[in-house]
Formats: structure tokens, C-alpha cells, sequence
């Protein structure tokens, strides 16, 4: 395990994957947050496929539930990253249709925090 520098942890999937009763990106988010992780992004895809997909998903204004991509982002220290990726790890293996998870190394070049009006 790396523990210097920072990683970014992307986790593809789809809007209707479920782990349990929860919403992957939702149980992800949710995780990540209980566990301090720095930083966490949802990204809805407007089209897409992957190997479990029998055809192209796509966005359509017409439709009320939608199966389209979806991006974790995970953002943190390499060692945080590795210890939440083995947290959630039997549950990724668990998602009936599939994912895909990789992870980079990144640099940080800015992280600007606002002051906290509490």
C-alpha cells in the first residue's frame, strides 16, 4: 500500500444499482461521509454502456425512471482511499449487474476552504 501523495477513487455503475435497499451512489456517499473521507462527487451520465449493458442508455425528457451511467468520485490520502476501498469492497462485489472501480494517483494543486459561519 502506497501511503504517500493522494488518490482518487472512481466507481462506474448505473442510477438503478442497488446495494441492499440503498441506492449504490447514495450508500457510497453516505459511507464515505460516516467514515471522514475528504471529498465525494456524484455524476449522472446523459449516455453510456458497459459490459453488462445490452444496449446504449441515454437520457430521454420523456422518461420518469431512467437507467443511465453514474461517477464516484472519491478524493483523499492514498491511505484513506485504500482503507475505505476495502471497506466497500464486498458490497461493490455484491451489485447483481456489476461496476467498475479504478483508482489513480493525483496531485493537488489548489483546495480552497471556506471559513464555517456556525
Amino acid at each position: 500500500m502506497n501511503t504517500l501523495g493522494n488518490s482518487l477513487l472512481k466507481i462506474y455503475a448505473s442510477t438503478t444499482d442497488k446495494i441492499g435497499f440503498d441506492l449504490v451512489y447514495e450508500h457510497i456517499i453516505h459511507v464515505a461521509k460516516q467514515n471522514k473521507i475528504a471529498g465525494v462527487t456524484v455524476y449522472r451520465g446523459i449516455m453510456g454502456f458497459g459490459k453488462s449493458s445490452m444496449h446504449i442508455e441515454q437520457s430521454r425528457f420523456w422518461e420518469l425512471t431512467e437507467k443511465l451511467p453514474v461517477v464516484i468520485e472519491i478524493i483523499d490520502n492514498t491511505e484513506a482511499i485504500e482503507s475505505f476501498y476495502e471497506l466497500i469492497k464486498k458490497d461493490l462485489e455484491k451489485v447483481p449487474k456489476g461496476c467498475l472501480v479504478t483508482l489513480q494517483a493525483i496531485d493537488i494543486k489548489l483546495q480552497k476552504m471556506g471559513i464555517s459561519m456556525q
